[in-house]
């Protein structure tokens, strides 16, 4: 590998200098206008109604219902926000699919911020745990469950840390994060205790505990954002890693002047804030983590001069991370989008370190600039053909990665190709996360939107505050992406909402995949997929032994050969913006009555691998490694 990176180390110098040289000199007026005085576009052509299709090309009628007050969910959000603006405050927040009582059900954990120090009134806000009862409805266990806590969270991952079978939790919040681990509640079910501090991973909350007058507090206070459990060393512990914003402080933010044109205060852009470093935790197999960000390799730096004794700044605005294996060498690998300076491409050596390779694989950039990147997923949308999908800021279009070369690991932006770049411009957009919502075989594309500035609309024309999802289609065309219309999905997907965090799975077993969708400071929303293709499926529930692999099998790639085509998944914790949907893996088979093989390809040193033949389709079948049965 070292002597592909070779050969494009002085392309990546070359490119590296014009690139920096560019945004030195349109850098700070661009940022400026993207936040607060957008690029005068046509808004007569670029509206959130999608362009016509071909005729021949024909999108399944799939439609999505909006089931959440029959479901039993009645989740609001709190963003904290009483008319200071401060960037925190627009930003959350989350959710996760998890079945945390191991009962076979898909529940849901929502996170949920709270009011700032000396803010507070009323019931405070917690934490949202709903236990998916099996029949279509759910209910508020939060209490019981050991999760009414309060804190400003962000966002969610769920991963089995200490191979004990239960899935646990870990919250990324401002001024502090959470690791939950689950527990019996002493034969009342399961609950989730507070270790964040004797696992190493920082201690109690302090933003709840400041002092004096929160709105003058000058000492930086934690952003993260984002964060994934994966094995990045192969032992069969899972490690977490954790993406964080900017370094963000109250006194900070107020005293910038950042204004909305006859509007007053506005929320501030990132780019007046110094970056910060993601981190990465090692988890040493006894409850506690150690942080190897450093001789890892995931700390990013980058000189403010050319002086040989120039300020060492950090450049990472994180918000949203994938983990996938780019060039299929068993290594898992970490791909951050950052919001207005170049995404990261953090590629595992396999020796427990990682080099960042953003500029010379094509990842940093596309169309040569950085962009308000906000969630990021991963997946194969042809067969063979993988990408990497980044959410932007209003008025730019999603960046489509299509990875050109596993072994060179080579990107390029095929947003526009893919028929994504001209209807994903407008909107503002979050989560996404690719799925196969009409089980044909092929990776659909669902992006969570929604602005920033509650009086958008007073000042640019074409915003609005509140905004719709928007719904790809795969349709194996010359492009590979049609934009979904209420027409063919339903009015309820599309009612528009600000939105954030999203989460895919199976809450029914019905085979189909259901939505959730949260809204900053408002109330979330689940969406039932009514079906109706009569496309034939399989789910894999896979488990890892504990001793070679995670209990929870992060990091394991799935081949399926059903029909003639070849499908690949992988199994990963976090997707999309703040997020985490179901771990298991759902392949459409279109009309193809039989699965002729599963290959399953587990993570870990050993790099084993088992394969299953004749599996039964619209089944849910669990295999655990090593063991040949499926149950």
């Amino acid at each position: 590998m070292s002597n592909t990176h070779s050969r494009f180390r002085l392309l990546a110098l070359v490119g590296g200098v014009l690139a920096i040289l560019i945004a030195l000199a349109v850098g700070g007026r661009w940022a400026w206008q993207r936040w607060f005085q957008p690029e005068d576009i046509n808004d007569a052509a670029v509206t959130f109604a999608p362009p016509a299709l071909p005729a021949s090309i024909e999108i399944p009628h799939v439609r999505f219902t909006d089931i959440t007050a029959k479901a039993g969910i009645h989740f609001h959000h709190t963003n904290g926000s009483f008319g200071k603006k401060l960037l925190p405050e627009t930003m959350g927040s989350g959710v996760a699919f998890l079945d945390y009582d191991n009962d076979g059900h898909q529940d849901l954990l929502f996170v949920n911020g709270c009011p700032w120090p000396g803010h507070e009134s009323g019931q405070r806000p917690t934490l949202a745990l709903y236990r998916n009862k099996g029949d279509g409805t759910f209910e508020d266990v939060t209490a019981a469950a050991g999760l009414a806590i309060t804190m400003y969270g962000m966002g969610v991952t769920v991963g089995d840390y200490d191979k004990d079978d239960w899935p646990d939790l870990f919250i990324t919040g401002v001024g502090g994060n959470r690791l939950l681990h689950n527990v019996s509640a002493g034969g009342k079910g399961r609950r989730f205790e507070d270790v964040t501090e004797r696992a190493g991973l920082g201690g109690t909350n302090p933003l709840l505990a400041s002092t004096g007058d929160f709105l003058q507090t000058r000492t930086p206070i934690s952003f993260p954002s984002s964060a994934a459990f994966l094995d990045y060393d192969g032992d069969g512990l899972l490690d977490l890693f954790v993406c964080n914003y900017v370094t963000w402080s109250p006194d900070l933010d107020l005293k910038q002047p950042f204004k909305l044109e006859g509007q007053g205060r506005a929320f501030g852009p990132p780019t007046a804030f110094e970056g910060a470093q993601c981190l990465l935790y090692r988890n040493l197999g006894n409850g506690h983590f150690e942080d190897v960000s450093a001789r890892s390799g995931i700390e990013v730096y980058e000189p403010e001069g050319i002086d040989a004794h120039a300020r060492l700044r950090s450049i990472g605005k994180a918000l949203g991370v994938t983990v996938c294996d780019v060039d299929n060498d068993g290594w898992p690998d970490i791909i951050v989008a950052n919001d207005t300076v170049r995404n990261f491409f953090f590629h595992n050596r396999g020796d427990g370190t990682f080099e960042e390779i953003g500029l010379v694989s094509g990842v940093a950039y596309a169309e040569g600039k950085a962009r308000g990147a906000m969630g990021a997923d991963w997946g194969e949308y042809r067969p063979g053909r993988f990408a990497v999908v980044l959410a932007n800021f209003a008025d730019e279009p999603t960046t489509f990665l299509r990875l050109d070369s596993h072994k060179q690991m080579l990107f390029s932006d095929a947003a526009l190709a893919e028929g994504i770049a001209g209807p994903s411009r407008l909107l503002l957009k979050f989560g996404t996360f690719f799925f196969d919502y009409d089980l044909d075989g092929r990776l659909d594309l669902l992006t969570c939107n929604g602005h920033l500035e509650p009086e958008i609309s007073k000042v640019r024309s074409g915003q609005t505050y509140e905004q719709p999802v928007q719904l790809f289609w795969n349709c194996a065309g010359k492009a590979s992406f049609a934009p979904v219309t209420e027409k063919e999905a339903g009015p309820d997907l599309f009612r528009p909402m600000v939105g954030r965090g999203c989460a895919f799975a199976d809450i029914d077993g019905d085979g189909y995949l259901d939505v959730v969708l949260t809204a900053n400071g408002g109330e979330a929303r689940l969406l039932h997929n009514d079906g109706g293709t009569g496309n034939n499926w399989i789910r894999l529930v896979l488990e890892g032994d504990g001793v070679h692999s995670n209990r929870s099998a992060i990091g394991a790639s799935v081949t399926l050969e059903s029909g003639g085509v070849i499908q690949h998944r992988y199994v990963t914790s976090a997707r999309g913006y703040l997020s985490q949907s179901e771990f298991t893996l759902t392949f459409g088979l279109a009309k193809a009555a039989k699965v002729d093989r599963v290959i399953i390809a587990w993570p870990g040193r050993a790099g084993s691998k088992e394969e299953y033949t004749d599996l039964a389709v619209n089944k849910v079948h669990h295999i655990r490694q090593g063991d040949k049965k499926t149950r």
